[in-house]
């Protein structure tokens, strides 16, 4: 290559970052992060009065987006647009079945589904909703429930209406252009490249990084807390940084590497696993129990699953909605659009109809598997009176209460060391997938078989452990939870931009 080529090429490969959009994100970040370290009881009181206020002046929105997103998206998969195939007519799919579920399946859970698959019934046995009798027989059946309808329905039909929208721009409509604002493009217009359209991409980009740093922040937690249970060291501050700093390297190294050699392999990887753990814990475990839980659990939401999706608590008996349901839908809506990119980005091939149903079978029974074999593992402890797993979790919290029940297990120490090592996978896994998707976000172009550019992934990859890194330090993972909220509420009202906009570009196909 002579020299004026490679000027034109480098010219090129710069001016094809969006600088405003990277500068901006990127100063955001840091007033935020510098805020949070400087003035922490500042920080914790503004966090705590903007989640009071969201949530009881907006919780009815973020209830009836859900349900709107659910209704929509099943009138899509049903009807004409269907069977729309993303890409050229005679596309291949890029990925075999289990490559491309298990990318999505752990792209878009993470850590957090090992925190709370096996605990998550813990806070619901306590305090259920519909003003039950805490520890009662009905409280056993809902806080068996609960978890995997939060985890199932709500954060995959959140998940799988932005993965729609960027299919249809990107594959269908061949916009060479993977940001938030160009899946508005049917609302937006010419606008999708102007300010308009840049503060979408800025509310994306911050969306993305505010609730990273919970599921990262779970992860982090729970490879501790194991680390701790193997060790006898304890579980500090230092050391959840010095694990947070380990899975930001190797969120680094992962998106250096691609798509293909590093996220794509490390998915399967962590899915195969992921399997392996829970499965020995159904087989060594109370299996019949399990079992019996399980089906229940599943016929318990299917009589329910209308009641689950349209309960607001109109008269206030409690803040289970506050604080499950709706934390819930914000968490999914802020995460949502970087799972939708990095869907896109993986599905050519793949129907409109296929997208939808794959995300929500596949995503929904995943995670159905960790909370029924899990959650009712520990849950027959409580019940029969083995382990006080309530008192764990109540005293020490729930990592630390999943450290200590994986160890009853026989092979308990070598299960700990794995739920360690899955721990710091998935949390890879799925903020590798967040870097390579906010670096996508920072392209001006990107065509389906480009990747972003490598410095920019990386840039990004180490970016997105300052906040998780800051929160831990302040307040650990109730402040975490809280900023969730925060960083979804613009978000929130983009979805309905996004649905007009899916029937506007299928409309002029």
């Amino acid at each position: 290559m002579n020299k004026n080529s490679q000027n034109n090429t480098e010219n090129k490969n710069t001016s094809n970052i969006d600088l405003s959009i990277v500068s901006l994100g990127s100063i955001l970040l840091l007033s935020i992060v510098i805020a949070i370290v400087t003035n922490q009881e500042w920080s914790k009181k503004v966090i705590n009065s903007s989640f009071d206020f969201i949530t009881s002046e907006f919780g009815i929105a973020y209830i009836v987006i859900l349900n709107v997103s659910l209704v929509f998206l099943c009138t899509l998969a049903f009807g004409k647009y269907g069977k729309i195939v993303l890409g050229d007519t005679n596309s291949n799919k890029d990925y075999s079945d289990f490559s491309w579920a298990s990318m999505l399946f752990c792209t878009g859970i993470g850590g957090a589904i090992l925190y709370w698959g096996a605990t998550e019934w813990v806070s619901y046995y306590q305090n259920p909703p519909y003003s039950l009798t805490p520890r009662s027989d009905e409280a056993i059946i809902w806080a068996a429930s609960y978890g995997a309808f939060h985890w199932g329905p709500i954060t995959w039909t959140l998940y799988t209406l932005p993965a729609v929208a960027f299919c249809i721009s990107y594959h269908h409509k061949k916009i060479p252009i993977l940001k938030l604002s160009a899946a508005c493009g049917g609302v937006l217009g010419e606008y999708s490249t102007k300010w308009p359209g840049k503060f979408i991409d800025l509310f994306f980009i911050v969306g993305l990084i505010g609730t990273s740093a919970t599921g990262l922040a779970f992860a982090v937690e729970l490879t501790t807390s194991s680390i701790s249970q193997l060790t006898n060291l304890q579980d500090s501050k230092q050391m959840r940084l010095m694990v947070m700093l380990i899975v930001t390297l190797l969120i680094a190294f992962s998106v250096f590497k691609g798509l293909n050699k590093g996220i794509r392999i490390l998915s399967i990887l962590n899915a195969r696993l992921a399997l392996l753990i829970i499965f020995f814990v159904f087989i060594v475990g109370p299996s019949a129990f399990i079992l019996e839980m399980g089906i229940t659990t599943i016929s318990h939401i299917t009589s329910n699953v209308i009641k689950m999706l349209t309960w607001t608590d109109p008269l206030q008996r409690g803040d289970f909605v506050e604080n499950w349901t709706v934390f819930y839908c914000a968490w999914a809506i802020a995460l949502g659009p970087f799972i939708g990119m990095f869907i896109a980005k993986i599905s050519k091939g793949r129907s409109i109809r296929e997208v939808i149903f794959g995300m929500m079978g596949w995503g929904s029974l995943g995670c159905s598997l960790f909370f029924i074999i899990l959650g009712n593992y520990a849950l027959e402890l409580e019940l029969s009176g083995k382990y006080s797993v309530v008192n764990h979790v109540n005293n020490l919290g729930p990592s630390s209460a999943i450290a200590a029940i994986i160890e009853l297990l026989p092979l308990g120490p070598i299960l700990l060391a794995l739920l360690a090592l899955i721990g710091v996978i998935f949390a890879a896994t799925t903020y590798d997938s967040a870097s390579y998707t906010l670096a996508a976000s920072s392209c001006n172009q990107l065509e389906a078989e480009e990747d972003p550019k490598r410095v920019l992934r990386m840039y990004w990859a180490i970016f997105l452990g300052l906040l998780p890194s800051a929160l831990l330090f302040i307040g650990g993972l109730e402040t975490i939870k809280t900023a969730t909220i925060m960083a979804s509420f613009p978000i929130l009202f983009i979805y309905v931009v996004m649905m007009i906009s899916v029937i506007r570009m299928l409309k002029t196909t």
